[in-house]
């Protein structure tokens, strides 16, 4: 009988094995807690809630963007009635928001701090190769195309009024063109007589090789008016002192970045050690190439820093956005667009940015 007793405790009695898969069996609980056919539905409902979310979120920004256009169509609207009352246009301490002056020429002192309203159809006719960003920009948001009255730009103006009658260079760029080099057995080039600028301008469209000596022939050719001088401008001076875009071949997978000095073009226009009307604008960002102070063939004092907005120009700019309905009238207060200038450092752009969001 007790032998019996043993026998069944025994086959009664779990053995050490069973422990571990139900310790493992423990530890799987810890990870999921829930069926598979749960975790589905999970998935499907969050799936549902996302693009529910989603949708919610795309018709807040179309509401957004409606609201966007509605306040810019009114703003504009209300521009447009603001051009009937004149009491508007008045700057800081009273003075006229606006210059009643017509040209650039006539410009004196007494229009500094003031903005000198422009045609933009107009300003297109003569910059055929397009606005600036920056002018883009700013007449874009301002809704209106005019720009402020700077003395820097002044200073900048009577220094080339006093160069009335500029001598030139004589051209030793004929049959060159810009990247293309000579064209073999050929010198020069023929014009009939009783020709026009348009016919000269022509040849150098049609021939690549006459480029460099027409723009040449016509510099000199538009050096001989005596009524208004003519002046050229460059932009991006910066380039001319760095690596162009240009490559050579030197060997079958190797190629040597061309100098921009290497260039025609260039190379007839870059000196500035004459009396020539010519203006490079150059930036002083190092995204374009910093240039160093003293620059080959350029005179040391012919460089002239354009600072940015002083507190005077400041206060007409934020009263002129003020008249554009940039800046909430309820908002705008001496100490407010003083906070603008100082965190912006009188950085035009980034006062534009901020007069918006003055509370």
């Amino acid at each position: 009988m007790l032998r019996s007793i043993v026998n069944q405790a025994t086959l009664s009695k779990p053995g050490l094995e069973p422990i571990v898969p139900q310790l493992t069996h423990l530890q799987s609980k810890l990870y999921s807690s829930k069926n598979p056919k749960t975790m589905t539905k999970s998935k499907k409902a969050n799936a549902k809630s996302k693009s529910k979310f989603g949708d919610s979120a795309a018709a807040g920004e179309d509401i957004d963007s409606g609201g966007a256009d509605d306040y810019e169509a009114s703003r504009a609207r209300r521009l447009a009635e603001d051009e009937n009352d004149p009491s508007l246009d008045v700057g800081h301490n009273g003075r006229p928001l606006f210059t009643s002056t017509p040209s650039l020429s006539q410009l004196t002192h007494k229009d500094t701090c003031s903005y000198m309203k422009f045609s933009e159809k107009g300003l297109k006719e003569v910059l055929p190769e397009g606005l600036p960003m920056g002018m883009v920009t700013e007449f874009k948001e301002s809704m209106r195309p005019s720009l402020l009255v700077r003395q820097s730009f002044l200073d900048l103006r009577d220094n080339f009024r006093r160069i009335v009658d500029p001598p030139m260079w004589t051209s030793n760029t004929k049959g060159e063109g810009a990247g293309a080099g000579r064209m073999q057995d050929v010198d020069s080039m023929a014009l009939p007589e009783g020709s026009t600028l348009y016919d000269l301008v022509q040849l150098g469209i049609k021939y690549s090789h006459a480029a460099v000596g027409v723009v040449v022939r016509l510099r000199k050719e538009l050096s001989l008016v005596k009524d208004v001088p003519v002046l050229f401008a460059i932009d991006q001076y910066n380039n001319w002192f760095t690596f162009s875009e240009y490559e050579e071949p030197v060997a079958v997978r190797s190629c040597r970045p061309v100098h921009a000095r290497e260039l025609a073009m260039v190379k007839a226009f870059r000196s500035m050690m004459h009396d020539d009307m010519m203006v490079g604008a150059f930036s002083h960002s190092t995204a374009v190439g910093k240039l160093r102070k003293d620059l080959p063939d350029v005179p040391v004092d012919a460089r002239v820093n354009l600072p940015r907005y002083t507190l005077d120009e400041a206060a007409t700019v934020c009263h002129y956005y003020l008249r554009q309905r940039l800046i909430r009238k309820e908002t705008f207060t001496e100490e407010n667009w003083k906070k603008v200038y100082y965190v912006s450092n009188g950085n035009g752009s980034e006062m534009r940015w901020l007069v918006p969001l003055m509370r």
